[in-house]
């Protein structure tokens, strides 16, 4: 449950951003804005809910998080499958927020 909302948090970026790249990118009708910047908001909601004490530490803990999300993103949305470059990245990644997350800390 610790990490639920950076991984909900992430998803809703992705599905933000990607809206915007469906539209620029790939030419699709401005509509395809509308669940986008609903997304978008959503994630910056869920983001603020991240079990932690300061705003920065919950970013930088997000952004392994949002690495691994978005190769799954790649895989499953896209239909690309991310290689063991792809993998060995987002597992540092993750290993790395894990230790911002979990530290322990005297406060």
């Amino acid at each position: 449950m610790y990490i639920l909302p950076f991984v909900v948090a992430a998803f809703a970026e992705i599905a933000g951003c990607f809206s915007f790249w469906v539209w620029w990118r790939l030419g699709k009708s401005p509509l395809w804005l509308l669940p986008g910047f609903v997304s978008l908001i959503a994630f910056a909601w869920l983001l603020a809910l991240a079990p932690t004490d300061a705003a920065g530490r919950a970013y930088a803990a997000y952004g392994g998080i949002y690495i691994a999300a978005s190769l799954l993103w790649l895989w499953l949305a896209e239909g690309v499958r991310p290689d063991r470059w792809d993998v060995v990245g987002a597992a540092i990644c993750v290993a790395g927020a894990s230790v911002i997350l979990f530290a322990p800390r005297s406060v």
